[in-house]
């Protein structure tokens, strides 16, 4: 059995979970969500948990076991706390900043970058080289910041370019280095 589809997802207070046929609904303080789901697992609220277990021993449904438990496991956290990814911006003269509903990212080009910010996130530029990416679904937070991360990926050698904020750059010598 899946390791990680057999643990039951706590349901926390204010947040509630609607199971229909092929759909799964989940309503927090931050907003709703849905996924839709293959009949090859069911869904069962119990007390204050929600257990997902599989209907048939196949391969495939063995695979979306785990997935759609923690695709559920997502939904709970981003409907009551959310999610975020922060990304850093180093070089000369490269910055962020905010104006409406876009991004203005100054990364080295000779124009700059204007990227729209989705409905559904928020994107804030706390101070010239830090964004903040927040919003309820974990999938749009982190596709957002890969898509603003490969505007201008960190180089090796300086290590000039837009990374995560957690994200280690492997440096390199670089040719006056080698003697």
């Amino acid at each position: 059995m899946s390791r990680i589809g057999k643990l039951p997802v706590k349901i926390p207070q204010g947040v509630s979970v609607s199971i229909e046929k092929d759909r799964v609904t989940v309503k927090g303080p931050k907003g709703a969500l849905t996924q839709d789901y293959l009949p090859l697992v069911e869904f069962r609220l119990e007390d204050e948990q929600c257990v997902v277990t599989r209907n048939e021993e196949s391969k495939k449904a063995r695979s979306f076991h785990g997935l759609y438990r923690k695709l559920l496991d997502n939904m709970v956290h981003g409907v009551s706390q959310g999610f975020s990814k922060t990304l850093l911006i180093n070089g000369v003269g490269y910055r962020a900043e905010v104006q409406g509903k876009s991004i203005v990212l100054n990364l080295g080009y000779s124009m700059p970058i204007e990227y729209p910010i989705p409905d559904d996130l928020t994107i804030t530029a706390e101070g010239p080289n830090k964004i903040t990416i927040s919003g309820i679904n974990r999938q749009r937070v982190g596709q957002a910041a890969a898509e603003i991360r490969s505007l201008r990926p960190p180089e090796p050698y300086k290590g000039k370019g837009v990374k995560y904020e957690d994200e280690t750059i492997i440096r390199k010598v670089g040719k006056a280095g080698i003697k």
